[in-house]
């Protein structure tokens, strides 16, 4: 092979290597493009949904009716189409009431155990009725059309053992007289993600609002 020959076939390889780099670079770079491009979409998309989700948060009303029996009154405002929702509730306590700051370092191993059950609140769902758990915590979820209601039975909380003597009723209960019902509702409909909305029950049976 001559030198001229040499040279020709040393530049078309040349050639080639760099139109192979080039179309290498080309398609990284479209690559690129197409990955941020559906990044972005996705992004825009989860955006969306959660404006969505949003605006679609149920709104509930919730109150005490003391008098002749004491229930809650729960209802479904809307929006109607959500279709039918299902509300499960929760009664939450004042504080952390595992270790009642008031308390820790005085109660009995049985004590503390007991501790962990009590209801830190004015009322409790009435065990075994509606659904509701042997402690009155909770309510299992119920369904509700938009404008309906429901009502459920409640108690006041039963007083720890500790608080003892002949007062010991009327002081847990005055521990309690002016404090709100606070409750989680956590609401579910096939094809979204559960809302949970916070409650503060006044007693004196007006209404709590819960949504957007």
């Amino acid at each position: 092979m001559s030198i001229l020959d040499t040279s020709i076939a040393a530049a078309s390889a040349a050639f080639t290597g760099v139109a192979a780099y080039g179309a290498w670079r080309a398609s990284r770079e479209a690559n690129r493009a197409a990955w941020n491009a559906n990044e972005t979409a996705t992004t825009v998309a989860q955006i969306e949904q959660e404006r969505w989700h949003r605006e679609l948060t149920p709104q509930l009303r919730i109150k005490l009716q003391a008098d002749p029996h004491e229930v809650l009154y729960v209802r479904f405002e809307g929006p109607s189409k959500l279709g039918e929702l299902h509300i499960e509730l929760r009664i939450q306590d004042d504080f952390d009431g595992s270790r009642p700051p008031h308390l820790i370092g005085t109660l009995t191993p049985e004590q503390a155990a007991e501790a962990a059950e009590v209801i830190w609140g004015p009322y409790r769902f009435r065990p075994g009725v509606d659904n509701a758990d042997a402690l009155g915590r909770s309510v299992p979820a119920f369904p509700l059309l938009s404008g309906g209601r429901t009502r459920l039975a409640v108690d006041p909380s039963p007083r720890p053992s500790w608080y003892e003597g002949a007062n010991g009723e009327q002081r847990w209960r005055d521990r309690y007289s002016t404090s709100p019902i606070r409750l989680w509702a956590i609401c579910t409909v096939t094809g979204h993600k559960p809302w949970t909305l916070a409650f503060a029950v006044p007693q004196d049976g007006g209404w709590a609002l819960g949504g957007a």
